[in-house]
């Protein structure tokens, strides 16, 4: 990490903007799902508490078009109020004149939580006008936020501008272990993709076929590739216009000397439910019609014996549909493989979290990043907005003066 970390500076009876990413699933009546992603800031927000800071936290839930009672971030600090122990102060707006009186009026240890980010229209915009209210409130700006430092918004690059701007503890540890395993992977170094869309993930791709040593291909994705390959894939997921990426993709990885698995065989339905008629067949017999929903055994056994040979493994995205009961064996075996395997072993968050986390596999993992999309474009050496708006390390701290 060559940025500056909250480590770096003196945070002792500072207000700290910290932006954290609590975009957590919440239940039909509005209580929290999952709280991996409030679990995972918890060392940031306890580190400032114990300095001493007066912390301000800021995120974003879900996709609002304005203000939208359902993402109000109420559940969300009743959560973390539990977590932590102490009192999280919701306010039910981002920015004000009575925010700012409430920012000023903070005791040393206080946390309080704005509404919000993206109820604001500036936040998406990265409005020079909101980054500046939001900076208003605080003496530090603190980015903890990895799931979202892709993102060119307000409150992941707007207030830095504004600010002394350094990385939590959280952001600092997604980067390091992800330039861990670009720079430094214990080979043989195996990477398992699947997921719907091959352009979500071509560039990433393109890059570790310069480094990996084997490639997986699963999902929906994997049939993209099987089409490059002249073989007919019936109604399953193709996206026509990747197809000659994906044939680029399928020569570099001989010219490179890359193990680029695909499927041999795969589990197909007449329709898309899990009520449909369903059965295995070689990738060469897909029916006309039906369209592939996971792999088949004869692919999980071929990717499992792959997976046994692999120092470092990096995994993002499903086999298949594993929601639906009859198409869940092959993210389900892989899953399993990859948590019992002796390997070092990273799981690029999003869909695979949510299967590991089915399957109670969490604990097996060397590490889970908490940023799907943001861990694939730093994969594939897209530089995060969010982590470059940050202090070099040699840079000199000047607090502004209110």
């Amino acid at each position: 990490m060559e940025k500056k970390t909250i480590r770096d500076i003196d945070v002792s009876g500072k207000r700290v903007l910290v932006r954290v990413d609590l975009n957590v699933p919440l239940s039909e009546t509005g209580e929290v799902q999952d709280d991996t992603r409030i679990r995972a800031v918890l060392p940031t927000i306890n580190y400032l508490i114990s300095r001493s800071a007066k912390v301000i936290l800021v995120s974003h839930l879900g996709r609002p078009k304005g203000v939208d009672e359902k993402l109000r971030l109420d559940p969300v600090a009743q959560s973390l109020s539990g977590l932590l122990g102490k009192e999280v102060h919701k306010v039910d707006q981002t920015v004000s004149e009575d925010i700012e009186r409430l920012a000023e009026s903070l005791d040393a240890g206080d946390v309080i939580l704005l509404e919000n980010v993206r109820f604001n229209q500036g936040e998406k915009k990265n409005d020079p006008e909101f980054a500046k209210k939001l900076a208003q409130l605080a003496d530090v700006y603190v980015n903890d936020a990895f799931g979202t430092a892709h993102r060119a918004h307000a409150s992941v690059v707007g207030v830095a501008q504004y600010l002394p701007a350094v990385a939590g503890l959280l952001l600092a540890k997604e980067v390091d272990a992800l330039t861990h395993l670009l720079e430094d992977p214990e080979r043989p170094f195996c990477a398992v993709l699947g997921g719907n869309k091959v352009s979500d993930k071509i560039g990433v791709i393109n890059r570790f076929l310069d480094i990996v040593d084997c490639l997986l291909t699963g999902g929906g994705m994997c049939f993209t590739f099987l089409k490059a390959k002249g073989l007919k894939i019936g109604k399953s997921v193709c996206e026509t216009e990747e197809i000659d990426h994906a044939r680029e993709m399928l020569a570099k990885a001989e010219e490179n000397g890359v193990e680029l698995y695909l499927p041999v065989d795969v589990v197909v339905a007449d329709e898309f439910s899990q009520q449909a008629n369903h059965k295995t067949v070689a990738v060469e017999d897909i029916p006309e019609g039906w369209l592939g929903l996971d792999i088949g055994p004869r692919t999980v056994e071929m990717y499992k014996k792959a997976l046994g040979r692999a120092g470092t493994i990096f995994w993002n995205g499903p086999m298949g549909v594993f929601e639906m009961k009859p198409f869940s064996h092959g993210t389900e075996e892989i899953a399993k493989t990859i948590a019992n395997s002796s390997a070092d072993t990273i799981v690029g968050g999003g869909d695979s979290d949510a299967a590991l986390r089915l399957y109670d596999l969490e604990d097996k993992i060397s590490y889970i990043s908490t940023g799907g999309g943001a861990s694939l474009k730093m994969l594939e050496g897209v530089p995060l907005h969010g982590v470059e708006a940050l202090m070099n390390k040699e840079e000199s701290v000047i607090f502004h003066s209110k």
